[in-house]
């Protein structure tokens, strides 16, 4: 790959990961006179917002993923390679990829970031989180499966287990999920059991905080809870997992036993970021320059969740799309300026839109400045803000007419069991 990509006469810009931010920043170069090469151990970008929908049912992969190549395809001055970076070599500038380095003039790493389960990295294996369509087809057949085998067995001692859910994480991605597995096992499934009720199913959401969504005004929490709990959910605030195994969730307060737990928690920064030099925070995320540097290193960025930003009020940014998107681009113009001859843009500042969580079928919570919507209003909103911002038009059409085919029937469409069976 090395001398594939040595014959390069323009500065060469290293993009590692295409998510959010990686794709702004790629696309923020377009027509520059810089050579642009993005790096990703997967062919495609996730719209991660929706992953919960690929999880329960309600959409396919294909609705919310895309090709890389497909979206970069008309940009002339980009490149995309298939490969998983390993390391950065900072003194020879190298990006170290399993297929062999990749020389650079700047370096933009974006490479998000995992699930942190906070020292108890054995939870994994009974709790996966949800940061990529192979998480959200792992947890759609685990909760699946979960009611296939409670159609199998007999009722008894063990028997609710089956169909007990519990979601670790009470900030969005735990609020929207535990809203549909309720509406899935309440509404989709029903009457399609003999044996087995799925309405009879015990959804927990757990949060160790004093309440969930705690980036939302009270306010909106305390609507949010209220309508999860008219779905059946149960909301438990202010309690700490201490435990987690194929069985189910230890509490301080007690245990919770049940055949599938989600965690939606927390992340923390990979391997490659936490390698970077410079102060990380308690995530690892790198705390980077005012222009999204590396200290010392001012052709390396790094941006999304990887990077620890802090408003000039010290507000951490949110580790949100948005957030990503707006950094990509912005290191995008602090490279292409200088090559152009002009002056670098001033600092980077994050310019918060709002905050969206949907709870459920018809209902939502959405703050956005002094505006606060909640119920249909509010989901509404938070559907039309989705597909305005899922790449393309076939994609828009498609997830817009599975959302009104699933609120007008209460069916999910995407209800394949794929792969084996959950251990």
């Amino acid at each position: 790959m090395q001398d594939a990509l040595a014959t390069a006469t323009r500065p060469r810009v290293v993009i590692i990961g295409a998510g959010f931010g990686g794709l702004a920043a790629a696309r923020a170069l377009a027509g520059d006179a810089v050579e642009v090469v993005v790096v990703d151990a997967k062919n495609h970008h996730t719209f991660q917002p929706l992953l919960y929908q690929v999880a329960t049912a309600a959409l396919s992969p294909a609705e919310i993923a895309w090709p890389i190549r497909h979206l970069l395809k008309t940009q002339a001055n980009a490149r995309v390679l298939m490969s998983r970076v390993a390391g950065v070599d900072l003194a020879a500038r190298l990006a170290l990829t399993q297929s062999g380095p990749i020389a650079y003039d700047q370096l933009v790493i974006a490479a998000g970031a995992a699930d942190s389960y906070f020292g108890h990295d054995g939870w994994q294996a009974f709790a996966p989180g949800l940061k990529s369509i192979d998480d959200a087809l792992v947890i759609r057949r685990r909760i699946l499966c979960a009611f296939e085998r409670a159609e199998l067995g007999d009722p008894g001692e063990g028997a609710a287990a089956l169909t007990t859910f519990v979601i670790v994480g009470g900030g969005p991605t735990g609020v929207e999920m535990a809203g549909a597995i309720a509406e899935i096992a309440r509404d989709a499934l029903k009457s399609e059991f003999r044996h087995a009720d799925p309405a009879a199913a015990r959804i927990v959401l757990v949060e160790a905080g004093p309440r969930i969504l705690p980036t939302f005004p009270a306010s909106l929490a305390a609507n949010a809870a209220l309508r999860l709990a008219r779905y059946g959910v149960e909301v438990r605030t202010g309690a700490k997992v201490v435990d987690v195994d194929a069985s189910g969730v230890g509490l301080e307060t007690g245990r919770i036993d049940a055949a599938t737990v989600i965690w939606a928690a927390g992340v923390t920064a990979g391997a490659l970021t936490a390698g970077l030099p410079g102060k990380h925070d308690r995530a690892g995320r790198v705390r980077v320059a005012a222009d999204l540097s590396v200290p010392g290193h001012p052709e390396v960025f790094v941006i999304g969740d990887a990077a620890a930003v802090t408003s000039p009020d010290g507000r951490p940014t949110p580790g949100i799309a948005p957030a990503a998107k707006q950094m990509g681009a912005y290191v995008g113009r602090v490279i292409a300026r200088p090559a152009a001859g002009r002056p670098p843009p001033p600092p980077f500042r994050y310019r918060h839109a709002g905050d969206l969580a949907t709870i459920g079928r018809g209902a939502a919570v959405v703050k956005l400045g002094l505006i606060e919507l909640t119920g249909l209003a509010g989901w509404l909103f938070w559907g039309f803000a989705h597909i305005y911002f899922l790449i393309g038009l076939r994609a828009r059409f498609f997830v817009a007419l599975n959302w009104l085919w699933s609120y007008v029937t209460y069916q999910r469409g995407a209800r394949l069991i794929t792969g084996s069976e959950p251990g």
